[in-house]
């Protein structure tokens, strides 16, 4: 069973109509998930939306392992911090920075892992990205702020040394999902240049839009991977 787990992005998404809606019960909360046949989405801010530093990463996740899902992917949207990596294009990152927030479900023995995307699940989404003409760079860092206000132009300044994209939800998801054996991939949609990257100023509306043009190819690269499920 494959789990794909989406953002704002999707939310004007006709692609899940007809997935059956289940209610999961999780130690750390209710999770509403949507299945069809061997696939399953979950929309990580929930129902009502939570900003992103309140995302329930820890019921989302728990969830997943819960109902037998054995891998991830992740539609993350993102701001870039190169000028190379342009709007309306993707990353499949290979690494991040999250040391702000570190979730876990070992709260209470010691036990540790070594963090780390899965270069297999990753290498298939690739390839996956290929054959629909998806304009997608393989290998990147992902540096995971909070949220849920954008970075300022000081802090852009300082990340963009040591990333190349920047987000506030994929670090925890890929954390927990290590610590529960999932093995977890994320497609990055960069949808906007960070705040002072360039010199025309980071707008809502350029964000929106950009999300919008995007939304076609997640449609269509969720399509193809749950129809080669089947």
């Amino acid at each position: 069973m494959i789990g794909f787990i989406g953002g704002t992005s999707l939310t004007n998404s006709t692609i899940f109509k007809g997935w059956h809606q289940n209610s999961i019960e999780t130690p750390y909360g209710t999770v509403i998930l949507k299945k069809r046949q061997s696939s399953v989405f979950l929309q990580r801010h929930g129902s009502p939306y939570l900003p992103p530093h309140r995302i329930n990463h820890h019921a989302n996740i728990w969830a997943m392992k819960h109902i037998g899902v054995e891998e991830i992917i992740a539609i993350n949207s993102v701001g870039s911090l190169k000028h190379a990596i342009k709007p309306g294009t993707f990353l499949i990152p290979d690494d991040f920075i999250s040391i702000w927030y570190i979730p876990t479900f070992f709260n209470d023995k010691m036990q540790f892992t070594v963090p780390r995307m899965d270069t297999e699940s990753a290498d298939r989404l690739y390839r996956q990205c290929e054959p629909l003409k998806i304009p997608v760079k393989k290998g990147g860092i992902y540096i995971q702020t909070q949220g849920p206000r954008l970075e300022t132009k000081a802090e852009i300044g300082m990340l963009k040394r040591f990333g190349d994209i920047v987000g506030m939800t994929m670090a925890s998801e890929v954390t927990l999902c290590l610590e529960c054996g999932i093995p977890y991939a994320s497609i990055c949609s960069v949808d906007n240049y960070c705040n002072g990257i360039t010199k025309i100023p980071l707008t809502m509306d350029e964000i929106q839009k950009n999300v919008r043009n995007n939304l076609q190819n997640i449609e269509r690269l969720i399509d193809s991977i749950h129809q080669g499920r089947l």
